[in-house]
């Protein structure tokens, strides 16, 4: 056991006091940060299909999801045999080389065989308004087995819009 004077621990006491009472930073409100969240945000649009091996589409859904780059947006697809859980990060540079990191995860519960797991993880450039795809079981080459397919359109949130004068409040019409 360390012993502990009461000097010292009337001392540490009045440390812990002392820093118990100090005054965090001030940070900014929810209202300051988003006008600078909006700026960085992006709308992920987002259409998942399961393809048949005779090409017929027997599934799909559509999505948008709004986030910010380094936060990821998951997908989650679950059948009778099978989970696939997918995750898209977008990151944007200054230099405009803009990424998509694409992670999946596969459990796969094959017959005769048991329990399988996959895991994937790719990084892809992008640039806003391109269509990406991503194919957690493989390509879209197989043409024997059924297949998903995850399409991606990432846009920015805040739109730019050309000024229009005749919008602008102090405009007088002719």
């Amino acid at each position: 056991m360390i012993a502990i004077s009461r000097s010292r621990f009337a001392l540490l006491g009045v440390l812990f006091l002392a820093a118990r009472t100090v005054v965090p930073a001030q940070e900014p409100s929810l209202e300051e940060m988003l006008p600078g969240l909006k700026e960085r945000a992006v709308i992920m649009d987002i259409v998942a299909r399961i393809v048949e091996q005779n090409q017929q589409v027997v599934w799909d859904s559509e999505n948008s999801k709004v986030t910010i780059p380094g936060r990821p947006v998951g997908l989650k697809l679950v059948g009778a045999n099978i989970v696939v859980a997918v995750q898209f990060t977008p990151y944007f540079h200054a230099n405009g080389r803009n990424i998509l990191v694409a992670q999946g995860q596969i459990w796969i519960d094959v017959p005769n065989k048991g329990m399988s797991y996959h895991t994937t993880m790719q990084t892809i450039p992008m640039e806003f308004g391109e269509q990406i795809y991503f194919f957690p079981l493989g390509s879209k080459d197989s043409a024997d087995e059924a297949r998903i397919e995850i399409q991606l359109v990432l846009h920015p949130y805040l739109q730019e819009t050309p000024e229009d004068p005749a919008l602008d409040g102090d405009a007088v019409p002719q």
